[in-house]
């Protein structure tokens, strides 16, 4: 049966009955293309007295499989604390007809994934794995919540880098797999508060690690770190950030996305310089620390990035253009939790953490268990209408004659501001609408003291980016609504 045939059937027929008709087949993969939207692959950790989580942590398309690991709810410090931390967690290899085999069970929290190319291996999880499909446990990272893998800054033919949730930065020779601690990055940097450390990149010379341990609003103890090979660490945020992402060639520019109470943070690294900008928040499900997990920047087609952040898909552009990011776009809103997502065979895998009971917290959930989703890209389009809301600005002190942060400006249908002052005060609206950091003047708003003053914009209005300049030194709110 020819995928056209395939698709012709599915109209008449529904979903179940196709993918039942194929299973096992060659042709299951070639159906999965024109029936997105079921989970075809499902993992699940132990029903015994510890039940935590079976989120899918890492996705990796390698050796003609499709390799996936799971993570728990453990305590800080993983399986070596000694905690409570569930069971029946494993390394996976899925393959052509999309039937999973357990390859090795870890019990661990591992979402880390990365191809040394040098060696032609990959690393997810504490494991390593040759291109043909041979497999080794990292014996020393067994006890740590491994978050991210990178690339190293000066033996990157040899040598890799591990961060772990803790804030643990290793190095490791890929031929002896003995792991060798470098940095405790939340003592070094007196991060005080539960650190939550997720993402890990290398790109222009640095290398760049997100904590996005955040419990309350208000919390500045989390942060974005760089490092440049020194003896040091160097903090460029203390609000929470997710994920880092690059290319190594494309002028190399760097993603790391974030928040905090008033928005989603968008920060790129291009030409050496960080450029900060805000985005909309889909929603406030996310705001929490435990509640992230985990929100990443994948290169989903070739050379074509998106972005999960706040429960919102955003198109990014991995190239800069006249020292300028471009093509920011919001795609779509969605409640899923979603640690990690790949192209695999043609399709969109989707990993998912949908049934987590945490120790019996929640007393209406029985056995840990994920899915996989399968579909295509464009199928992302189709899930919610692109909404949002956020500012730069929630009752914080504002300096006359000072931008603020550059906000998301396109491809939402209606658009309004809110703002109030605690003195009275001018706001100029400037919009770049080329997207290069040319600012022009939209709208000056007058705001009397403790005054409310909607703005709304018309249907048809739109730009890349607006900001707002404040005639004087005040206490302001802005918050915009895109719906």
């Amino acid at each position: 049966m020819t995928c056209d045939s395939l698709f012709n059937k599915s109209r008449a027929v529904s979903r179940r009955s196709v993918l039942a008709a194929l299973a096992g087949s060659a042709s299951y993969a070639c159906a999965q293309s024109f029936l997105p939207g079921i989970p075809n692959v499902g993992f699940k950790s132990d029903t015994d007295p510890s039940r935590t989580e079976c989120g899918i942590g890492a996705l990796m398309p390698w050796a003609d499989g499709l390799y996936a690991i799971t993570y728990n709810s453990s305590g800080i410090g993983g399986r070596a604390s000694g905690a409570k931390s569930g069971s029946g967690l494993g390394l996976y290899r899925i393959d052509d007809t999309l039937k999973p085999t357990l390859l090795d069970v870890h019990n661990g929290v591992f979402a880390n994934r990365f191809i040394h190319h040098h060696s032609n291996q990959c690393i997810i999880g504490p494991y390593i794995v040759d291109a043909e499909g041979k497999w080794r446990r990292i014996e020393g990272l067994l006890g740590h919540r491994l978050t991210a893998t990178m690339p190293h800054l000066t033996d990157p033919a040899n040598r890799i880098y591990f961060q772990t949730m803790e804030g643990l930065f290793f190095e490791m020779d890929v031929s002896d797999l003995k792991p060798r601690l470098l940095f405790n990055i939340t003592a070094d940097m007196g991060i005080k508060q539960q650190p939550h450390f997720k993402g890990g990149y290398t790109a222009q010379g640095r290398v760049v690690v997100t904590n996005n341990g955040f419990f309350s609003y208000g919390e500045t103890d989390a942060g974005l770190f760089e490092w440049d090979g020194g003896k040091t660490w160097r903090r460029i945020s203390d609000k929470p950030h997710m994920d880092v992402a690059a290319r190594n060639n494309m002028d190399s520019v760097l993603f790391a996305s974030g928040w905090d109470e008033r928005s989603v943070l968008f920060d790129a690294l291009v030409d050496g310089q960080w450029q900060h900008y805000r985005l909309p928040k889909a929603s406030h499900a996310f705001e929490q620390a435990w509640q992230t997990e985990w929100m990443r920047i994948r290169e989903i087609e070739t050379e074509h990035y998106m972005m999960d952040i706040q429960g919102m898909f955003y198109e990014l552009q991995p190239v800069a253009f006249e020292g300028r990011i471009w093509g920011v776009k919001p795609v779509c809103q969605h409640l899923r939790t979603i640690p990690d997502y790949c192209s695999f065979r043609g399709m969109l895998a989707v990993g998912g953490n949908e049934n987590t009971p945490n120790e019996d917290n929640n007393a209406v959930l029985g056995q840990p268990q994920s899915g996989i989703w399968f579909g295509k890209s464009d199928d992302l389009w189709s899930w919610g209408r692109p909404q949002g809301w956020g500012g730069p600005w929630r009752n914080d002190p504002v300096t006359a004659g000072v931008p603020s942060d550059p906000f998301l400006f396109t491809d939402f249908q209606r658009k309004m501001l809110h703002l109030v002052a605690d003195k009275s005060a001018e706001v100029e609206i400037q919009v770049d609408f080329l997207g290069n950091g040319t600012w022009e003047k939209y709208q000056t708003v007058r705001l009397n003291a403790g005054e409310y003053h909607p703005v709304f914009f018309e249907d048809a209005f739109s730009a890349q980016w607006v900001r707002l300049l404040p005639s004087a030194s005040c206490k302001m709110t802005a918050e915009f609504m895109f719906t």
